[in-house]
């Protein structure tokens, strides 16, 4: 029977259930409109440094609360869709007039579908179609401003020689290397709330507000994102001067009940309540079993940042840190989040923080240790020698060695 034992052990060792997994979030709470776009950027570096625990599943934001979009954007979209194909079909068949009066009014409804594109089709398309009902109907000033919007939301986009000319193809080459396509212009973006992720013809740029410089002039895709909020786009309009675009974002019915819990828990988050009732009940109604919690407010030129981490299940909390924050022109901001993240959550599961030693032999020097020595090789003759009576006190110091 024992060697029986012995021999299953590795087969139950393997049949062991795994470890258990707990659901985690970041969520930091703005004090003053100043902090309410970083909110949502640091947020996301936190949830990034969680993920690299094992253990835990991340609940992002956008699993939590959602990311609805625009009902009528999407309906706008379907009818464009169609609109365009009944226009190519026209064209086709070489009934411009039918194509042009079509593709007019697909065009209206793409006006009213950005929310819901996540690419140019088929806007791109609609844009080629209609310039060349331009340039075959001989309006060529018109159908080159249409190439320039086409231009700007897509500068790749291809033209099929199967469906177009090579006079209308050589157009579009001829408005590329001109001077027009040359023109650049600067967007500012905002939103209400702030910190809402904007993306312009399908990049992420920033964050709200943010101002982007260096659009072509023309028509752009422009559409913004914050979990709990409806979705927002438009077409935009960028010219020489500059360009400035603001959103009322509306909020869903579960991020509402969700923002009036936030009081109570920034209130205990911030006073570093030990056993928080709040952050409790708020991580249990997010189906929770871990959370990183925090307030954020402008403090000078930067942020003052209070986080706690918490076991959800009692309210407890098992760390936390106040830090000032000078923003994030280098881009340190992500590592500074990430290595607080790390601390509170290795003090709290881990027993202490682990401390990694760098690769790199110069790491935890200041450059100024060797310049009194006279012997690089090991014990300086300046430690070795002893002083005599009447030498000079200065002999042998450099006047750096508590650099």
């Amino acid at each position: 029977m024992r060697a029986l034992l012995l021999a299953l052990l590795p087969t139950l060792a393997l049949a062991a259930p795994p470890a258990q997994t707990r659901r985690v979030t970041s969520i930091l709470v703005p004090m003053d409109p100043d902090s309410e776009a970083g909110s949502v950027q640091m947020e996301s570096y936190m949830n990034d440094a969680l993920g690299n625990f094992a253990g835990f599943t991340v609940r992002k934001p956008e699993e939590i609360f959602g990311l609805p979009g625009d009902p009528n954007a999407q309906s706008a979209l379907e009818r464009a869709r169609k609109g365009y194909t009944e226009s190519a079909a026209a064209f086709d068949k070489k009934e411009y007039d039918d194509a042009e009066a079509k593709i007019r009014a697909t065009l209206k409804e793409l006006s009213g579908a950005p929310a819901a594109m996540r690419g140019c089709s088929p806007l791109c398309e609609s844009l080629a179609l209609y310039a060349a009902v331009l340039h075959l109907r001989g309006d060529v000033e018109e159908a080159k401003l249409v190439l320039i919007d086409l231009i700007a939301v897509s500068p790749t986009f291809e033209l099929n020689p199967k469906r177009f000319s090579r006079d209308f193809i050589a157009l579009r080459v001829q408005v590329a290397t001109g001077r027009s396509s040359l023109l650049r212009g600067s967007a500012t973006v905002k939103s209400r709330p702030a910190g809402a992720r904007v993306y312009v013809d399908g990049d992420l740029v920033g964050y709200t507000p943010v101002t982007i410089p260096a659009l072509s002039v023309g028509k752009h895709l422009l559409r913004l994102e914050r979990p709990g909020f409806r979705q927002y786009g438009q077409l935009m309009e960028v010219t020489p001067d500059d360009v400035e675009v603001s959103a009322d974002l509306a909020p869903t019915a579960a991020y509402k009940s969700f923002d009036g819990q936030l009081d109570r828990v920034a209130s205990e988050v911030s006073r570093g309540i030990s056993q928080a009732n709040g952050v409790s009940s708020l991580g249990k109604s997010l189906g929770l079993e871990r959370a990183m919690l925090g307030t954020i407010k402008a403090a000078g030129e930067g942020s003052e940042v209070i986080l706690g981490y918490y076991d959800i299940r009692t309210g407890k909390k098992l760390g936390g840190r106040r830090v000032v924050l000078q923003g994030d022109e280098f881009g340190q901001l992500k590592q500074e989040m990430e290595r607080i993240v790390n601390q509170l959550v290795n003090n709290a599961e881990g027993g202490g923080e682990k401390v990694v030693r760098s690769a790199d032999p110069l790491d935890g020097k200041g450059g100024m240790e060797d310049w009194g020595a006279e012997d690089r090789g090991g014990k300086t003759r300046s430690q070795d020698k002893k002083r005599k009576a009447g030498d000079d006190p200065l002999d042998g110091v450099s006047g750096t060695e508590d650099w």
